[in-house]
């Protein structure tokens, strides 16, 4: 993907946000750098012994005004992974009308007042930088599931606006939400597409429970290229 063309594309209102966006990344990161720390520390700070699958920090990161939530947790075992922040939108930050994908299987999906949207995975190098954005099948996170163009109307609205665990983390995750939402948009796209082709491989298999298709749609991502690219655009 070049991100010169990329950002060329976008209209500048966008890409005026995602300046900004770009902005916080780094001041979080000058500010947790001023005491050794980084965004993945502070969500696992007395957190005790650090287990794969579990959740952290315990309970997750939930904005009761945006509706915005975010965890971290290990387990894919990805070379040069530390872990990875899944980051949801809940029932009250989705917009009225906006109905979940059609599905036919057997598993209850949560619903209504209970209804959560997956947005991004962000994984995470061991010094707690990111390394790629990815995208995930509804088993995985226990998602009701949306189709990417109605996921991508909630991404703006994205913010966690508390202390708990750490303000530095929480501004930072919005940001990255910001900072790279075209990149976004497009997994998002990947991963219907990647659905949607397993289905017409498989007629009559409950595709969106499958367990042999977790990973739906992967991108490396830097910071400073993001950052370079827009910069440059807008020059």
């Amino acid at each position: 993907m070049d991100l010169t063309e990329l950002m060329a594309s976008l209209p500048k209102d966008r890409l005026k946000k995602m300046v900004r966006a770009g902005r916080q990344v780094q001041e979080c990161y000058r500010l947790l750098q001023k005491t050794g720390a980084n965004v993945v520390g502070q969500v696992l700070a007395h957190q005790d012994t650090f287990y794969q699958w579990n959740h952290y920090p315990k309970g997750d990161v939930f904005d009761r005004e945006t509706f915005s939530q975010y965890y971290y947790h290990a387990h894919r075992g990805a070379e040069g992974e530390h872990g990875h922040f899944h980051t949801f939108m809940r029932a009250g930050g989705i917009a009225p009308g906006v109905e979940p994908a059609p599905y036919t299987g057997e598993w209850q999906r949560p619903m209504d007042k209970d209804a959560i949207a997956h947005i991004i995975a962000i994984s995470m190098d061991p010094k707690g930088f990111p390394t790629a954005l990815f995208g995930v099948n509804r088993w995985v996170t226990g998602e009701t599931f949306y189709h990417a163009k109605d996921v991508i109307k909630m991404i703006d609205h994205y913010k966690i606006d508390h202390t708990f665990p750490c303000m530095a983390t929480n501004i930072w995750i919005g940001a990255m939400v910001h900072l790279f939402y075209p990149q976004i948009c497009v997994l998002l796209y990947q991963r219907d597409a990647a659905i949607e082709l397993r289905q017409k491989e498989y007629p009559d298999k409950d595709i969106y429970e499958d367990r042999q298709l977790e990973i739906t749609s992967f991108l490396p991502i830097s910071v400073d290229e993001q950052i370079a690219a827009m910069d440059k655009v807008l020059a």
